[in-house]
């Protein structure tokens, strides 16, 4: 039996922000659960990812910050230069620990503290990117009984990240375009919620 989904986390680098823009308008309307996201951001510049998605979808993205509560309908983004982990009392941290995957934010951090967290109310999405970031932790939310979520390699700008998602993830990996995955995601939250939990 399927558990109702809690949280979406989705993890992305070269190539992301396309499908990005696709993904999170429909999320937005269609799904409650809390979002967060980490794409690799240049670390000496302010990121701007909060505002561009905050102009496409109808609620509010924020940029993460320390012991901020997870509610529902939030979005998150990452800050440039910070881990961003998921707290057993389901709130936000940030982190200044060293790089992982030459990357801070780290897609594995935030998708392995979720994991943890959440379990298999828990759906994971990897983006179009160019290392290996996020695929340990993907396994890892398929690992715990959440949902996994690929894009398509052949769609990606950088299929790097997505191929590596697939090989650790298995045939378990639920793989998609960009036009199809917000459908995918929706449909994956629908099937295992609570008829009142999405409207």
């Amino acid at each position: 039996m399927l558990n109702p989904i809690e949280l979406i986390v989705i993890g992305g680098s070269a190539g992301a922000l396309g499908p990005l823009l696709s993904l999170i308008p429909p999320l937005a309307q269609y799904v409650a659960c809390p979002i967060v996201i980490a794409l690799h951001l240049h670390p000496g510049q302010p990121s701007m990812l909060s505002t561009i998605l905050s102009a496409a979808c109808a609620r509010a993205v924020v940029e993460a910050e320390d012991k901020a509560p997870l509610v529902e309908r939030g979005i998150y983004v990452a800050a440039p230069n910070y881990h961003l982990l998921v707290e057993r009392d389901r709130s936000l941290s940030l982190s200044i620990d060293p790089l992982v995957h030459h990357s801070r934010p780290a897609i594995d951090v935030l998708f392995e503290t979720a994991a943890d967290v959440y379990g298999g109310s828990l759906l994971g999405v990897l983006l179009s990117g160019a290392s290996v970031d996020g695929a340990e932790g993907l396994a890892r939310i398929h690992s715990a009984g959440g949902i996994a979520v690929v894009q398509a390699p052949e769609s990606a700008d950088s299929a790097t990240m997505p191929e590596a998602g697939i090989r650790r993830v298995g045939p378990a990996a639920l793989v998609a375009w960009p036009a199809a995955l917000a459908d995918l995601i929706i449909a994956s939250c629908l099937k295992a919620a609570r008829p009142k939990e999405y409207s």
